[in-house]
């Protein structure tokens, strides 16, 4: 039940369930899981990914209900932040032309998209403020990591920012320095791995979702004329191609599951294929990790492992010998996105972030970096 007014409620849409948790200054007060099962999802298929709003809002206004919360309880509702235009790590106010670039969907559709739509419809029955926190598309990259190798194709930046983030200044904080002052690089490791480099306060630089390790159902980096080829041997459509990239590659192309658990279980009982690929994941993580170092020229501080990967022991122990002879290593297992999101709304009601806008952000960011906000 509600302990009082001056709540804030943080939200996270996922491709097969929605997460929400209500959070009060000290931490939090509920928190709740909807699972979204297929035959409920079918009617979407082939849809834009906001169409599912109201499907997903009135489960969640259900949930709020029957726990006893009305919308006067709470000071502020935030939601995770989609595929936006390329902007500055923050907090972020939903408005309309935020709401906008979401349905134009010009960066990919992603259920990250609904994080924002979500927030706002429950914000404004509340008469309060909708935020998003770092979003995918957070950019801090120094110019030079931008180059590909073909003038026809730039890097951009997306990957896990919220997490990422939050656990480099989680690690600062424990260490009892800025974050500002820290040299780290952060792996993230989950559906897909992040693997980023921290200089002076700023992400500088990141694989992204097509580059770097493979995860639990992302390809990562692919050999190019290879990948070429496929794409031009008729056996898919576009879309096929790109929804086997983006979710059925990985440890689910090679062993059929993504379940990490399920993976180790297979090892234990002797199964040499599983062995091999955790192996080859737990290599190409190190890989990338040795790559984020050198952007640093081997001056780190710490290498820091997060998500939910980082729950297995066994896992962070094939990993560890890639890593530790960088810098020491601490590890921040799950992604606690929800916590977060709610820390990053509250430093707006405390005073001590201001809330940004996307037109604002992207108006400054353009006059020092080349960066199409329109595209």
């Amino acid at each position: 039940m509600p302990q009082g007014e001056g709540l804030v409620l943080a939200i996270n849409p996922g491709s097969t369930s929605t997460k929400f948790g209500i959070y009060t200054r000290d931490g939090v007060e509920l928190a709740r899981t909807i699972r979204h099962c297929e035959d409920e999802l079918a009617q979407f298929r082939g849809r834009a990914i906001l169409d599912q709003k109201d499907y997903r809002l009135q489960l969640i206004k259900k949930e709020l209900s029957e726990a006893g919360y009305a919308m006067a309880h709470f000071e502020a509702v935030v939601g995770r932040g989609g595929l936006l235009p390329p902007l500055a790590s923050g907090t972020y106010l939903v408005d309309d032309a935020m709401l906008e670039q979401l349905r134009l969907a010009r960066r990919g559709e992603h259920a990250s998209n609904l994080g924002a739509a979500l927030a706002c419809s429950i914000a404004k029955d509340a008469g309060v403020s909708a935020y998003v926190v770092d979003p995918v598309s957070v950019d801090e990259w120094q110019e030079c990591a931008r180059i590909s190798g073909l003038a026809l194709v730039e890097r951009t930046c997306l990957c896990h920012a919220l997490n990422t983030k939050s656990v480099a200044k989680r690690y600062a904080s424990d260490q009892k320095r800025s974050y500002e002052s820290l040299r780290l690089v952060v792996i993230h490791m989950g559906s897909g791995v992040s693997v980023s480099v921290h200089q002076d306060g700023r992400m500088i630089d990141n694989n992204t979702g097509e580059e770097g390790p493979f995860g639990a159902d992302r390809c990562g980096g692919l050999p190019v004329q290879a990948l070429t080829r496929l794409c031009f041997s008729g056996r898919y459509t576009e879309k096929e191609l790109l929804r086997l990239l983006q979710s059925s590659s990985g440890l689910e192309s090679y062993l059929g599951t993504k379940d990490l658990e399920e993976i180790e279980r297979r090892i234990g009982a002797g199964d040499s294929k599983a062995s091999l690929v955790l192996d080859a994941l737990a290599y190409q993580i190190g890989k990338e990790a040795g790559a984020m170092a050198a952007v640093l020229h081997g001056e780190v501080d710490c290498v820091v492992l997060t998500g939910g990967m980082a729950h297995s022991t066994s896992f962070v122990a094939k990993l560890k010998p890639f890593v530790e002879w960088i810098a020491p290593v601490a590890i921040y297992p799950g992604e606690d996105e929800l916590r977060a999101l709610a820390d990053g709304a509250f430093r707006v009601l405390q005073g001590q972030e201001q809330a940004r806008t996307i037109g604002e952000c992207a108006a400054r960011e353009a006059k020092n970096r080349p960066w199409d906000n329109g595209e």
